[in-house]
């Protein structure tokens, strides 16, 4: 698990900078014309708040390893896959139907933070 949760965070991060700087430049002209550049920035950034997240769930779990800290790791990595791919999606097709799936993303992210709550409550007291 412990392996899965760095590799995971290490690779979103990358894609995190490489979608960001794509976006800022190569997409830059088409975002702006389907008045999708906000909802592209916020795709990246909640992909790497989460990623630093799922990034200190891989840290704490060195010293801490419980089933909280396992659910926090999925949620966070359901939701970045989840939230921000479906904002991806959305830019890519200006199909606004995907806004519809975000939400769920946005729950798993949720379901993240309070495990992750759980976990550390569960161990550091």
């Amino acid at each position: 698990m412990h392996k899965f949760i760095l590799l995971f965070s290490t690779i979103s991060g990358a894609l995190s900078v490489a979608i960001g700087a794509f976006g800022a430049h190569k997409l830059k002209d088409y975002l702006l014309a389907i008045q999708r550049t906000e909802t592209f920035e916020t795709a990246v950034r909640y992909q790497f708040y989460h990623t630093l997240a799922l990034l200190a769930v891989g840290i704490i779990y060195f010293q801490h390893q419980n089933k909280w800290l396992d659910w926090a790791s999925y949620g966070f990595a359901a939701g970045i896959l989840i939230f921000s791919g479906s904002l991806y999606i959305l830019c890519a097709t200006n199909v606004g139907k995907w806004g519809a799936v975000t939400p769920i993303g946005g729950l798993a992210l949720i379901a993240g933070w309070i495990c992750l709550a759980i976990g550390l409550y569960k161990t550091v007291s």
